[in-house]
């Protein structure tokens, strides 16, 4: 059985005057990032995809070169399209995550409708999977995406209780049947 493992970047330095899609690991993140490359549970992978967005890039690159593969990039993986807000400070930001999971239907201050990312995140990774020879596949991106692609996976409503509780996560699914093999699981312990 191939496995495909989803994971979502682990912490960044957070950087108000710049774009979000433009931050880099922190170096907590690049450590955790590390720790989880050097670990067992991505031993098989024989493929590393990742988003266009630095903070997914830098830690696709980390979990390739352990694994000694080249790292490459789809763009429609990256996070739910937030830049009509750009960054919002950590409360108001966990309000328009509540929004944007609990109507999903709708586009809350102008983000990307969850619907639409949910379904865009599953044509990306089809799309990755389609590109990839058999074997076990990494797709390094975001948890957001992360979420409604395992609340699809499940066959469940998108729901943010299926949310990671924070950065630096990931969950597994067959490859040949998208059947979820498991659900958010660390990277690594915090640091």
């Amino acid at each position: 059985m191939a496995t495909v493992f989803f994971i979502s970047h682990p912490e960044v330095a957070v950087d108000p005057g710049r774009p979000v899609p433009l931050w880099s690991l922190s170096e907590k993140g690049a450590a955790r990032m590390a720790s989880f490359a050097a670990a067992p549970t991505t031993a098989g992978v024989a493929a590393v995809w990742s988003s266009a967005e630095t903070k997914a890039v830098e830690a696709a690159a980390i979990l390739a070169e352990a694994r000694g593969v080249a790292p490459r990039v789809h763009e429609p993986l990256h996070e739910n399209d937030r830049s009509a807000t750009g960054f919002l400070p950590p409360p108001e930001f966990e309000a328009m995550a509540d929004a944007f999971f609990g109507r999903p239907q709708e586009s809350v201050r102008g983000w990307e409708r969850a619907v639409d990312a949910q379904e865009r995140i599953a044509t990306a990774v089809d799309h990755v999977l389609a590109l990839t020879p058999g074997g076990d596949v990494a797709v390094v991106a975001h948890g957001g995406v992360g979420t409604l692609l395992l609340c699809r996976y499940l066959g469940e409503p998108i729901d943010r209780r299926r949310d990671q509780p924070f950065q630096g996560h990931w969950w597994s699914f067959d490859r040949a049947t998208r059947r979820v093999l498991n659900a958010w699981t660390p990277i690594a312990p915090r640091l």
